[in-house]
């Protein structure tokens, strides 16, 4: 194996235990999760940042050398990719998110410009001779659970889309229940690997945090998220805590497996509120439409910009029943509402399995 020295290690690689220098090798297997080395072949003036380990954010610069997982996006406002069938030293290939996803991108956002050429320079790899290996993240993943028995209290933050909020919510509860006395765990369910949001969660006082990304997943798009969820929540377990806020990343209706968290029965019964963030106020008559038919669950708060001022709050409790709690300007209130509805919850037994082969098709119709 050929020994080289990086410059920068995507975030999400933490567990691999990277560090200055890797051994490379030119076997490349082309699966999510996998560690490759890759050059930065061009300036970009934005969107040109990665996160490293330790969650500094740095900037890429052309000749540099990083090391990141293989991996999709399916972003509605940033990149998409995928993974190639096969990947090849000197192969160019994108940077998809900050998180440092390595990919093919397949759609590009006006507002963020093309996407950062990479030149891959090889498969991450440790040992040497027949004890070689490459090095993935499914090595160092919590493994998915099909059943969880027991579970505390869930508050699930969900949103209409992308940037509506819901993890500066997520944070405002974790913090506003830990000043109630409540020991607050923090889980990232779903989305595309960034672990700014839970170490954000972390810093404002969850005494246990997780993200899909220690379930092994580098995104949550084509698989399903069940089980990486209910594997995550069992190891929540051990920090004992009285409730657990969960952010569902990206939006109700999209790629990454929202709907069919919502939808299983088994994560529903142990859910004692749910939060939704939206941008506006069609966007928040349609999810609570959606909560009411599809997934039969009431919405205990609505916040984000749909919350912004008297008017939106007014709608939403005058023709939707529900109260706008706006996370920045109303943290007590949102703090207040999400703790009457813990209060009144009561867990349904448990259902003895709930992961059948067919999950609930992420791109659901609109009108269900």
């Amino acid at each position: 194996m050929q020994t080289i020295s990086v410059d920068h290690v995507a975030s999400c690689l933490t567990p691999c235990g990277l560090g200055s220098s890797v051994h490379l090798t030119p076997a490349i297997t082309a699966a999510e999760g996998y560690a490759v080395a890759v050059r930065v072949l061009e300036e970009k003036e934005t969107y040109n940042q990665l996160e490293t380990v330790g969650g500094a954010m740095q900037r890429l610069a052309p000749g540099d050398v990083l090391v990141g997982p293989l991996g999709e996006r399916r972003a509605l406002k940033g990149y998409s990719g995928a993974i190639p069938a096969e990947v090849a030293v000197g192969d160019v290939l994108h940077v998809l998110n900050m998180g440092g996803i390595i990919g093919a991108c397949t759609a590009g956002h006006p507002d963020l410009g093309p996407p950062l050429r990479v030149k891959v320079l090889g498969a991450v790899g440790t040992g040497s001779g027949g004890s070689a290996r490459p090095v993935a993240l499914a090595d160092h993943a919590v493994a998915p659970a099909d059943h969880l028995p027991s579970c505390a209290p869930l508050v699930v933050v969900s949103g209409t889309a992308m940037n509506t909020g819901k993890t500066y919510a997520a944070c405002t509860l974790v913090r506003g229940l830990t000043e109630a006395g409540l020991r607050v765990a923090a889980v990232k369910l779903t989305g595309a690997t960034l672990q700014r949001d839970v170490a954000a969660m972390q810093a404002h006082g969850a005494v246990a945090t997780a993200s899909f990304t220690d379930a092994g997943a580098v995104s949550t798009t084509s698989k399903d998220t069940r089980g990486l969820a209910k594997g995550l929540l069992r190891t929540l377990q051990a920090a004992a805590p009285d409730v657990i806020v969960a952010e569902l990343g990206d939006g109700v209706i999209g790629p990454y497996g929202v709907d069919q968290l919502l939808r299983d029965p088994e994560l529903q019964q142990y859910t004692a509120a749910h939060v939704v963030a939206a941008s506006d106020l069609a966007g928040a008559w349609a999810v609570h439409r959606l909560f009411n038919t599809r997934y039969a669950q009431p919405i205990a708060a609505f916040t984000g910009p749909v919350t912004d001022n008297a008017v939106g709050c007014a709608y939403l409790q005058q023709a939707l029943g529900t109260p706008g709690c706006n996370a920045l300007h109303a943290a007590a209130d949102l703090t207040r509402t999400v703790q009457a509805a813990i209060r009144a919850f009561s867990p349904a037994d448990a259902p003895a399995s709930t992961l059948d082969p067919s999950p609930s098709n992420a791109f659901m119709p609109c009108t269900p």
